[in-house]
């Protein structure tokens, strides 16, 4: 499946819901079966940081990266420095800003 497939709103409820990290990987720039799949998913998921940001959570919880399924090594190496980051942030507390993770219940209700 594309990584453009992956809403915003998917990442929001996983912090929402005690995630303490999310990882999403797609392709690289021109290697995407779906063209610009990974270059969409790029410019949203810039701007869900920037929320995420804003929220209060460690804008490193949420990573995008790029990679090929030929790069195995590349791959496991990623995969342990995300999961450092995370243990070395420790159990994910939501600061309280009301309103924020409600919002996407707000525009589905509109």
């Amino acid at each position: 499946m594309c990584s453009s497939r992956v809403e915003p709103t998917f990442v929001l409820r996983a912090f929402n819901n005690g995630i303490d990290g999310v990882l999403i990987i797609g392709c690289h720039m021109g290697d995407c079966h779906y063209m610009k799949g990974f270059e969409y998913t790029q410019v949203r998921m810039d701007h869900l940081k920037n929320l995420i940001k804003y929220i209060g959570i460690e804008a490193d919880r949420f990573q995008l990266h790029s990679i090929s399924a030929s790069e195995g090594k590349q791959f496991s190496e990623l995969i342990n420095d995300f999961t450092k980051t995370i243990i070395e942030f420790g159990e994910l507390k939501i600061p309280k800003k009301p309103g924020i993770f409600e919002l996407e219940y707000n525009c589905k209700m509109k």
